[in-house]
């Protein structure tokens, strides 16, 4: 019998156990599926924002991988110091696959980025999202927000700042969350990128959901929009992909008048071709600004300064500009790709693979593609490992590594430990009139997993 770990429980981490049970190549393998939180899914229960309802149903198909009977959850599982090394991992299982994700967000590189009212899109997503680790927002006096980049990330918390509350209700939000954007006064939301519409990572769907809102009026516009040389060139727009055009052809009609539906006391406006320069800030330490420089297409697919300076008035400033995995203790790391190096999956070392070690999904290969790029990811990192499958079982393993986990005094949750968390969740959601709520803090899942 082969026995492997996957550390990680989101997409990629599923995806790898699903693939390695469900080969027949080598028969009899049986997986843990370790999490550093008491919780499985990963960025499908923490990332996806909570009103993308149908993406986040996504976790019925991640539960019927971890129920089957091959497989087991152990949450509340940190690898990669002591007790649990990754030399240690290497004596319980014969093999270890890595789907620890990319967690760090890059940063703008500008003055006033440290003052109070600047944060990354991340822990705002993880502030909305209930997750353990997220700190809190204080939205109090916040009447304009700049959220700075122009993927689905940026439009996610754009659209959860313009939102109104009543739509925000049927979700899983926790209450503090849900609160505190009740009681906020964020009136207009800039979402600005640097190059034009063409250049843009957001997917049309999601872009024209902020045209959807109730009460919010969504604007683009046309001098920026004309900037951009397949604004105005058929020919030109001809070339781009398929989800650049239709992504053109929103924000034309949002130039040509606002999006139905607003009212007129919020609202969102896409700006493009400006550089953040500089955050602006008051005698107070907090954010009241951004200076951006405005720039121009440079005939190569980049843009290039012009010299001129637009002040845009904020008192939130959310950074949406990337995201970078890190380090995790003993495996080696490239600190320019935030990757784990690799070939095919097989961890490298000193320029030789590491039989037994492996990595799959935003740590092998950077913060890229949509929630199904991970399920090939998988494949391939479970096919080498599957080449290393002789090798591997001749090796000789201790006991069930459960066993050695309680004995080093780690205390596992396993997948009843997580249905009573669900059970809790859907208790909290009832009591506030709400359907299932996320319980945010690890007090409040511990106890509600039974370890307190």
């Amino acid at each position: 019998m082969l026995r492997v770990a996957v550390v990680g429980s989101g997409p990629s981490g599923v995806y790898a156990a699903q693939t390695l049970v469900g080969q027949r190549e080598v028969p009899g393998v049986r997986v843990d599926v370790l999490d550093r939180l008491p919780a499985p899914y990963g960025l499908v229960r923490y990332g996806v924002a909570p009103d993308h309802e149908k993406i986040k149903s996504l976790t019925g198909n991640l539960r019927s991988v971890l129920e089957d009977e091959r497989i087991r959850f152990l949450g509340n599982v940190e690898v990669g110091g002591a007790p649990l090394t990754t030399a240690r991992m290497l004596e319980l299982y014969h093999a270890v696959v890595y789907c620890v994700g990319a967690a760090r967000d890059r940063m703008l590189g500008i003055p006033g980025e440290e003052l109070a009212g600047v944060h990354s899109a991340t822990a705002f997503v993880s502030w909305y999202s209930g997750h353990p680790d997220a700190g809190s927002f204080d939205l109090g006096g916040v009447r304009s927000a700049v959220v700075v980049g122009a993927g689905n990330v940026a439009v996610d918390v754009t659209r959860i700042l313009a939102r109104g509350v009543p739509e925000l209700e049927p979700t899983d939000m926790p209450q503090p969350a849900l609160g505190a954007l009740a009681d906020s006064g964020v009136r207009t939301v800039a979402m600005v990128a640097r190059r034009g519409p063409s250049q843009a990572k957001f997917t049309t769907k999601e872009l024209r959901e902020l045209g959807t809102l109730p009460g919010v009026e969504t604007r683009a516009d046309a001098a920026e929009l004309a900037l951009d040389p397949a604004y105005a060139d058929p020919a030109a727009a001809a070339a781009l992909p398929a989800v650049a055009r239709r992504n053109l052809e929103v924000l034309r009609g949002w130039a040509e008048g606002p999006s139905a539906g607003g009212d007129g006391r919020r609202g969102i406006k896409l700006r493009f071709y400006l550089r953040p320069v500089e955050v602006l800030g008051g005698p107070d330490g907090r954010v009241r600004g951004m200076r951006f420089e405005r720039t121009a297409p440079d005939g190569r697919g980049g843009v290039t300064g012009t010299g001129a300076y637009e002040d845009v008035e904020a008192q939130l400033v959310l950074r949406s500009v990337g995201y970078l995995g890190v380090p995790l203790p003993g495996l080696p790391f490239d600190p320019a790709t935030g990757t784990v190096p690799h070939a095919a999956g097989r961890v490298v070392r000193a320029g030789r693979a590491s039989v037994g070690e492996y990595v799959a999904g935003w740590i092998k290969r950077g913060p890229t593609g949509v929630i199904g790029t991970n399920r090939p990811c998988a494949k391939e990192t479970v096919s080498s490992l599957l080449q290393d499958a002789g090798a591997l079982a001749r090796r000789d393993l201790p006991g069930d590594p459960l066993d050695a986990l309680r004995a080093a005094g780690l205390r596992p949750v396993e997948w009843p430990g997580w249905l009573a968390i669900e059970a809790a969740e859907e208790a909290l959601g009832r009591s506030l009139g709400r359907r299932s709520v996320k319980i945010p803090d690890w007090a409040g899942l511990h106890a509600a997993a039974g370890l307190a």
